[in-house]
C-alpha cells in the first residue's frame, strides 16, 4: 500500500518548504526560549550586583586557570591543534572550581545518567547555596572577536540532553594569540550571560558516510584496491 510512503513524502515536502520560506523569521530567537522549549528548564538572569560575591570567586578561578594554562610545562602546550586545547581548559577549570570550599563542579550528565563531554553545556557548577550555574568555555583567536562565523551552537536531543536544572548559564570566552611568537598564550577571558544572547536556526540537510556508502546507493566501485601498492 503506497499511502504511508506518500504521506511521509508529503510531510517532508511541507517541512522543507516551510524552512525555505524567505519571509520565515528564524533569526534573533532568544536562546532562553529555545532552551525552555527543548528542555523544560529556565535560564535564570544574572544580577551582577546581588551575584557579585560568587562572581568574584569565579573570576579569581578564571585568573588562576589562565595562569596555569600559560605555564610552559602545562600539557596544553603539547597539543597539535588549538581545537584540541578545549579539553585541557575544561579540566583546569574543573580543578580550580572544585578547590573552592562549598563548590562542586562536574561534567553534566545526560538523561540516562552518563557524563558526556560533547554538546552544550560543558560544565555544571553547584554553589554553596545549592544554586546551579552551567558553564561553557569557548576558545577564540583574539583577531577573530568580531567574526560572524558560527562559534556557538546547540543541538536539542532528548537522550543526550545535559540541562536538568533551572540555572544561570555563562559562556566563558577565552582569547588566545594563535601561537604568535612560537607559543600559544591565553590572554584574557570574558563571562557572557547566555540569557541575553539571541540565536538563529540554519536549515541544514546532512548525511553520514554510512548513509552515503551503502549497497542501495553505490552504482559502481573500483575493480581493485589501489592502496596495496601493486
Amino acid at each position: 500500500m503506497p499511502a504511508p510512503a506518500q504521506q511521509d513524502s508529503s510531510d517532508a515536502t511541507t517541512l522543507i518548504k516551510w524552512l525555505l520560506e524567505e519571509e520565515r523569521d528564524l533569526t534573533g530567537i532568544p536562546f532562553s526560549d529555545v532552551l525552555a522549549a527543548t528542555s523544560g528548564k529556565k535560564i535564570l538572569t544574572l544580577d551582577p550586583a546581588t551575584d557579585s560575591l560568587w562572581l568574584d570567586k569565579l573570576s579569581a578561578s578564571l585568573d588562576r586557570t589562565l595562569g596555569a594554562l600559560n605555564t610552559p610545562s602545562h600539557p596544553i602546550h603539547a597539543v597539535g591543534r588549538i581545537n584540541e586545547a578545549s579539553r585541557h581548559i575544561e579540566d583546569q577549570l574543573l580543578k580550580e572550581l572544585n578547590s573552592i570550599p562549598g563548590w562542586t563542579c562536574s561534567v553534566p550528565k545526560t538523561a540516562d545518567g552518563k557524563e558526556q563531554r560533547s554538546g552544550y553545556p560543558d560544565l555544571r557548577l553547584e554553589l554553596e547555596d545549592g544554586r546551579v550555574v552551567y558553564l561553557d568555555p569557548k576558545l577564540y583567536a583574539r583577531n577573530s572577536r568580531d567574526s560572524s562565523l558560527r562559534t556557538f551552537y546547540y543541538e536539542p536531543k532528548t537522550t543526550t540532553a545535559k540541562v536538568h536544572d533551572d540555572a544561570i548559564h555563562l559562556l566563558v570566552g577565552v582569547a588566545h594569540n594563535s601561537g604568535e611568537g612560537g607559543s600559544i598564550r591565553f590572554e584574557k577571558w570574558d563571562l557572557v550571560d547566555i540569557s541575553r544572547i539571541r540565536v538563529r536556526l540554519k536549515a541544514e540537510f546532512q548525511a553520514s558516510n554510512r548513509d552515503l556508502y551503502n549497497n542501495t546507493s553505490i552504482v559502481r566501485s573500483a575493480s581493485s584496491d589501489f592502496g596495496d601498492g601493486d
